[in-house]
């Protein structure tokens, strides 16, 4: 295959004011024309980084190419002025961005943006310009496109802003497309909806796509070959088919044993590759993963290993080929961490606490007819007529029980998260009631919610925005205590350290600052704050979505054990499908602000009743390149809340909707033992 780009012994460095930060050393690669290769690796191991400097966009963040090249067509784009460069960018090389809105002008139409990437390469004149637009709007799938390029981009969902940026990104016909995370903050429907895209367009443009994700199974959905980073180095790279199947490198048989699957045995803990990647300032010498590879040896500590040809892919290991067909490589893979959450746990809980919370019993959360609805601001009367509200949760009544995880899946804008806050009594409802531990809470006087809230926490999505970053560690977990308990000084120190050292963490880090810490530590600080006063529930919403595949398994074995031993019951509010259905014991899939299915979590996944909730699984990336999916994604968007249809809301989608469901709504009802669903036809 002919190389389009060609990347060699590149090596980049930031500049601080200490001196030089290595970012990525020595990477080389080659993409093919019509290629798609996929950079894979943890966050924070130079995927993006890499991206950038061959767009040289890394200059504009204090980046600088200290070594190698890339030449495309015989030219070395680092030797280039940024002048030159601008004539490559968008016209040969594009690039799609993981956040749209980041991407996209605020102020400026989503039209005039897409037309002046062509007017400034002079492809086309502006009104020429307009109508090709238009054109790409209706290519990659937006629905009325004429009306979408006179709209701004907080007038598009996520879904479609994606796809904007994607018509963008292509109105010059680039020759390779760069796309970062571009559905790393999709659901599963949006995210099949996109990989089915950049496929057609690949082969209708002839285009080579670098796509950079931490997702394995989009890598396996759509990669012709894959490269795996770590710590700023290249650790292994061959053909999609063979990593799956015979991965060289500990780090790469690591990543892809965290996943969780449809297969994952829910009664074994999931495989965690122990550690974090470490900070560019602190490097270990010899192989950078040593320090977290159960194979490590003196050579490895010592010795930087080469990337050499072994079984027709390059792997960067001293001891790769020996290992992967030694019995230590099975059994190093078989289980995760040597010392788990529990044993942690068992340091502040009392054994007789401990075993009475193993014994689930009766509901401890009543959720009957629960309605919240929005009224529409007059600012956004265009959208709609006056008086009109958003119906973000419209009667939904369900149970979560004494011990038990009951998931919650849906796509964005189904009113899961409006739902867990109603929960909460974070937002108070416009109808119906929510009994707690026999509680009703709406009911209940300021004081005595106060007082009912401390056994009731939540773990939020964005570990980093939800923590003060001026407080140190020992104050975020300790204000809980402070606030209930009314604990300072020496006394909160002495019960905040065991809970650091509950949730993996060092009791040392007590005066640090949550910026010192890593994704998946600042999630844990969440997690010791949530459970400081030994809440009977905790919310998680989308409490693992935005970390890497290893910190998941991490961080969901560690609320199981911590369920285990506190006795804890959780609602897990998700979109990663195959995490949701192995941590919880019953699921609840939710549209468009109703329950559609509710069903113990083994049977939802094998047996689906609902046709929305085929589809989610239908939509479901399977990390294996040889058992691609064969059913076409879902179709559409989520409506607006706003204005729901009539009847079954998911008609205008359903493969299966008749008359009758574009008239009555159906109620959720018994269709087994244990399990309900909301369908005038159920599977």
């Amino acid at each position: 295959m002919k190389a389009l780009l060609e990347i060699e012994h590149l090596t980049v460095d930031f500049v601080t004011p200490a001196g030089y930060l290595p970012a990525i050393r020595d990477v080389s690669l080659r993409i093919g024309t019509g290629e798609t290769v996929c950079l894979v690796g943890e966050s924070g191991s130079g995927k993006t980084v890499t991206a950038k400097a061959l767009m040289r966009l890394i200059d504009f963040e204090n980046g600088v190419i200290t070594g190698g090249y890339v030449r495309m067509d015989s030219v070395d784009l680092t030797a280039l002025p940024q002048e030159e460069i601008r004539r490559w960018r968008g016209k040969r090389i594009a690039m799609v961005f993981q956040e749209p809105m980041a991407a996209f002008d605020p102020i400026f139409t989503v039209g005039s943006q897409i037309a002046e990437s062509m007017v400034r390469h002079h492809v086309a004149s502006r009104a020429e310009a307009w109508e090709r637009g238009i054109g790409l709007l209706r290519k990659v799938g937006i629905p009325e496109p004429e009306l979408r390029m006179k709209q701004y981009p907080g007038e598009l969902s996520g879904g479609m802003l994606q796809r904007a940026m994607i018509a963008m990104a292509l109105a010059c016909g680039p020759e390779l497309l760069i796309a970062d995370e571009p559905t790393t903050a999709l659901d599963v429907t949006i995210q099949a909806q996109i990989l089915q895209l950049l496929q057609e367009l690949k082969s209708e443009f002839n285009m080579s796509i670098l796509l950079i994700t931490h997702d394995m199974g989009v890598a396996a959905e759509i990669a012709d070959r894959i490269i795996v980073m770590y710590a700023g180095e290249i650790v292994e790279q061959a053909a999609a088919e063979q990593l799956f199947r015979e991965p060289q490198h500990p780090y790469t048989k690591g990543l892809l044993q965290s996943v969780a699957t449809l297969e994952s045995d829910r009664g074994a803990k999931l495989y965690s590759i122990d550690g974090s990647i470490p900070s560019l300032s602190a490097l270990p010498g010899g192989c950078r993963f040593h320090p977290r590879c159960p194979f490590a040896t003196e050579v490895c500590e010592e010795e930087r290993p080469p990337l050499a040809d072994i079984g027709g892919g390059q792997v960067a290991c001293w001891h790769a080929g020996a290992l992967a067909h030694s019995g230590r490589w099975k059994t190093a893979f078989a289980s995760g961490a040597s010392e788990t959450a529990a044993a942690r746990v068992s340091r502040i809980v009392e054994p007789e606490e401990d075993e009475a919370a193993l014994l689930p019993t009766s509901n401890l959360i009543e959720a009957h007819e629960l309605t919240r609805h929005f009224p529409v601001k007059q600012g956004f009367l265009r959208f709609g007529r006056a008086g009109a509200h958003i119906r973000a949760v419209d009667q939904v009544s369900f149970s979560i029980r004494k011990g038990e995880t009951f998931g919650l899946v849906g796509e964005s804008g189904s009113g899961k998260s409006t739902l867990g806050r109603l929960l909460l009594q974070l937002d108070r409802p416009t109808s119906g009631r929510v009994r707690f531990d026999g509680h009703d809470l709406s009911k209940l006087t300021a004081g005595n919610l106060r007082e009912v809230r401390r056994n009731m926490q939540m773990i939020f999505q964005d570990p980093f925005g939800s923590l003060n970053p001026r407080w140190k560690v020992g104050d975020l977990i300790g204000e809980p205590l402070a606030v209930h308990e009314g604990w300072s000084g020496r006394a909160k120190r002495e019960r905040v350290e065991p809970l650091l050292a509950a949730v993996g963490l060092n009791p040392a880090w007590y005066d640090r600052y949550p910026h010192e810490l890593s994704g998946g530590q600042r999630q844990r600080i969440g997690i010791a704050r949530a459970i400081a006063l030994r809440p009977k529930f905790i919310l998680a919403d989308e409490a693992v979505s935005a970390l890497d595949v290893s910190v998941q398994s991490q961080i969901v074995n560690l609320m199981q054990d911590l369920q285990h031993r506190l006795g804890l019951t959780y609602l897990f509010i998700g979109h990663g499908l195959q995490i949701v259905r192995y941590i919880s014991d019953r699921i609840g899939v939710m549209y468009l602000g109703k329950l559609v299915e509710i069903a113990p979590s083994e049977e939802l996944f094998r047996h689906p009743a609902h046709h929305y909730t085929r589809a989610l699984l239908a939509s479901i990336p399977v990390p294996d390149p040889s058992r691609k999916r064969t059913c076409s994604a879902i179709q559409g968007e989520i409506p607006s809340p706003a204005h729901p249809p009539s009847g079954c809301r998911f008609h205008p989608r359903c493969p299966a909707a008749t008359a009758r469901c574009r008239e009555d709504a159906p109620e959720l009802t018994e269709v087994e033992a244990g399990r309900w669903a909301a369908c005038h036809y159920p599977a």
